[in-house]
């Protein structure tokens, strides 16, 4: 099947996704259980959105003996970012920072990821500067 990498996902391949993201790389029989067990989802309902996540490009897998693992492909990140740009576009311009500083407090990021997010932000700053003296 051709693959149809444009097409966003779905809440419930927002899940799927989530699961695999925990797991690092999900065998199918893994998949299955923690869907089952979260979401009361049948084999069946699993196999179909993994299906169509593979068809759309947000996911691969390899084929281990009879077992599949599942990996998310660059396309979920990429459209991670372009869903939340869309976001950030429809968010009015003085709500912006209230937004942001609400998603890192709901995210109870460890002091490391807080770390690296203030690292991230000095990185823009400076490169901010550099663009506006023309170098």
């Amino acid at each position: 099947m051709a693959q149809e990498s444009s097409r966003g996902l779905s809440p419930s391949e927002w899940k799927i996704a989530h699961i695999i993201q925990e797991l690092q790389a999900g065998a199918a029989r893994d998949i299955y259980t923690i869907t089952a067990e979260r979401y009361g989802w049948s084999v069946g309902v699993t196999k179909t959105y993994l299906s169509r996540m593979v068809n759309k490009g947000h996911l691969t897998y390899t084929q281990v003996g009879n077992c599949y693992v599942y990996q998310l492909s660059d396309s979920v990140l990429k459209l991670l970012f372009e869903e939340g740009e869309s976001l950030m576009e429809k968010v009015l311009q003085d709500a912006r920072v209230p937004f942001l500083f609400h998603l890192v407090q709901r995210g109870r990021l460890p002091e490391r990821d807080l770390q690296e997010l203030q690292a991230l932000l000095e990185d823009y700053r400076r490169s901010e500067k550099k663009k506006k003296k023309g170098g």
